[in-house]
């Protein structure tokens, strides 16, 4: 098991980099939709798409968002927790391209939804796909970031299995 250097190809900071690229990413474009958009806003864009806006002080898929607000700490401390065991995650596995790709998406997506939690009490949501009257639940660029780097983590594993 190689260590990585902090500089250079598959160093730690070329990972945090990437994750840094992703929270600026997620942060804009909320920034973006808190300023355009009114709470409860929805812009039609295609048959089944629309920008909305609103507010998840849950988890995925709203989940706990009805508990009486201790979820929010809950949920900060959690990103915390998780984006400290990426991080040691990415110092001594940096050398995996792909897991390493997969872990930097997460800690960005990771990250961007524990600053909005932070600075608003809940995450920011706007992109919202249906089919007719079916919506999926609203999600961001943070999320896209997490479950990207969730499809990296399981094609990582399955390329392990195979090769081993």
């Amino acid at each position: 098991m190689a260590k990585t250097t902090n500089f250079g190809r598959g160093g730690l900071l070329t990972w945090l980099g990437i994750a840094l690229i992703v929270i600026v990413l997620d942060q804009f474009t909320k920034t973006l939709i808190l300023g355009y958009f009114q709470y409860g806003d929805s812009r039609h864009v295609t048959s089944f798409f629309n920008v909305v806006r609103v507010h998840n002080t849950g988890a995925a898929f709203s989940f706990l968002a009805g508990a009486s607000g201790w979820q929010r700490w809950f949920f900060v401390g959690l990103g915390l927790v998780a984006a400290g065991f990426i991080v040691w995650m990415l110092r001594s596995q940096g050398h995996q391209r792909l897991f390493a790709w997969a872990l930097s998406l997460i800690l960005g997506g990771a990250l961007g939804n524990v600053i909005d939690r932070l600075l608003h009490g809940y995450v920011v949501d706007f992109l919202d796909f249906h089919l007719g009257a079916r919506h999926f639940p609203a999600f961001n660029v943070a999320d896209s970031a997490i479950t990207i780097g969730a499809a990296l983590l399981i094609l990582d594993e399955l390329r392990r299995v195979r090769r081993g």
